[in-house]
């Protein structure tokens, strides 16, 4: 897996339900290294705390191979890499192998995947259509937020190496697709409720269904 574009965003305007607020989705390739923090991305806009930023979304990353999928459903956006809110474009990211609780190297920092990133209408505003909101959930492929275990600078080129492999086999591809179905499979529910990788509130969150 490798970094194909370090992106970053600056509080933008917008409005929804006729009312004006703030987000950070407008995300931007840039031509310098991101140093990723505990809590954010150093430089970049957080702007909804509630929902973004913190330890278990500190970074978020997407994978450069799902956006021929989206070009195609919406050829007439200006595409660059960051369309999706990430920070981190990365080439061969693939959330059906990819494990909640793994570690990797990447640059300079060790980060832990968390949880996939669920969509709510900002995407649907930098997308112009709040139809891909259900389009996104359905696709399967969210990208995944990171947590990060020791700050440090990552560059375009970087790739990320695994350091330790999750012994929890949930993928965040199948926990993407426990949280929206509205029957959870008990044997992917069980795995979610023990990954100690997952924020502990959503945890708390799924327990209703066990």
């Amino acid at each position: 897996m490798k970094v194909i574009s370090t992106n970053l965003g600056k509080p933008t305007k917008i409005v929804w339900n006729g009312k004006e607020t703030m987000t950070g989705i407008y995300k931007y390739p840039v031509d310098q290294p991101l140093f990723l923090c505990t809590e954010d991305v150093q430089g970049d806009a957080v702007v909804d705390r509630k929902y973004h930023g913190g330890t278990y979304k500190a970074c978020y990353l997407f994978a450069a191979d799902h956006y021929a999928h989206w070009k195609e459903k919406y050829p007439l956006l200006d595409w660059n890499w960051g369309m999706f809110g990430e920070n981190l474009t990365i080439e061969g990211l693939d959330e059906s192998q990819l494990r909640i609780g793994n570690t990797y190297k990447i640059g300079t920092s060790l980060v832990q995947i968390t949880q996939p990133r669920e969509p709510c209408y900002k995407l649907g505003i930098r997308f112009g259509d709040q139809n891909i909101l259900k389009q996104f959930i359905d696709h399967g492929f969210p990208g995944t937020y990171i947590r990060v275990l020791k700050p440090g600078k990552v560059n375009v080129g970087d790739t990320m190496e695994l350091v330790e492999e999750s012994k929890a086999p949930l993928t965040v591809h199948q926990f993407y697709n426990l949280l929206f179905a509205k029957i959870k499979d008990k044997d992917v529910l069980e795995l979610a409720l023990n990954n100690e990788a997952i924020p502990p509130k959503k945890r708390e969150k799924l327990k209703k269904w066990a």
